[in-house]
Order: C-alpha cells, then structure tokens, then sequence
C-alpha cells in the first residue's frame, strides 16, 4: 500500500501521520492475531496487556483502548465469558471494581505478546537502537505537549 508523502508537515499531516500510524500498527497487530488464530481484537489484546502488569480498572483501561466507558464494559463482559478476566471488587472501594487477568487469560498473553512484540519490531524496522530511542523520546514530547496545561 502506497501512503502519501509530504516534504512539509503541517499541523494537519502531522496529525493524519500519526492517525496513519496508529490505524497501521492496529491493522498490523489485528492481521498478526487473526492469522495466528487467535479470535481477539486488537483492544481485547490492550486489555490483555494492561492486565499482564497487574490489575486495573474500568476507566485505566478504558483510557488505554481508547473506547468509552460503556463499551469496555461490553468488551469486559466478552473477556469475562471466555474466561480471560475476572470483576474483583476493590477492598479499598466496595463500590469499584478490579478486573484482574485469570490463569488462563495469563496463558493467552504469554501465546500473544510476540506477536505485538514482532508488529513493534516491524515497525521500527531500519532504524537503529538510536534512532528508537530518538523516536519514542520525540513521540512521548509531543503527545506530553499537547496535554499539558498552560
């Protein structure tokens, strides 16, 4: 697939850039689980992520798969039933939830993380161990810019 090029960039094919890029890494990592055979999509596979490092909640993980609310919960209740994750209540809190990856929703991470492992490395793909660095310290300066309050 051949993408446009720009010599110049803009504010707008700066963002349509990072929309490619994103949309990219999605397809990607999509295409990687369905030929692997894994019936996930790619925010079952954030969720799966986010709980590989410990437990979270409705709105942390929300947030990471950029859905709203209500349709984490929806893909919650699909984890749920097959068995990937569980709803523990909060000790802290009796009126939140913890969703934490059961065993063998831990299991499917461990079959699944290369993949998201081999899609990054295509990605990155020319580039020297510099160059990453360069790339995520940029990113990460850029994505801090636009959040922060002036």
């Amino acid at each position: 697939m051949k993408l446009p090029t720009s010599p110049g960039c803009t504010g707008s094919t700066l963002g349509l850039l990072f929309r490619q890029l994103r949309d990219g890494m999605w397809a990607r990592m999509a295409n990687e689980l369905a030929m692997a055979g894994h019936e996930l999509t790619f925010s079952q596979y954030i969720v799966l992520k986010e709980l590989a490092t410990g437990k979270a909640g409705v709105t942390e993980l929300a947030r990471s798969a950029q859905l709203d609310p209500g349709a984490m919960t929806r893909l919650l209740d699909k984890l749920e039933t097959r068995g990937l994750v569980a709803r523990v209540a909060d000790p802290a809190d009796r009126r939140a939830l913890n969703i934490n990856l059961t065993d063998v929703g831990r299991v499917l991470w461990e079959e699944v993380n290369h993949l998201g492992l081999r899609v990054r490395e295509r990605a990155m793909r020319g580039l020297s161990e510099a160059d990453e660095e360069q790339l995520t310290r940029l990113l990460m300066q850029v994505r801090d810019n636009l959040y922060a309050d002036d």
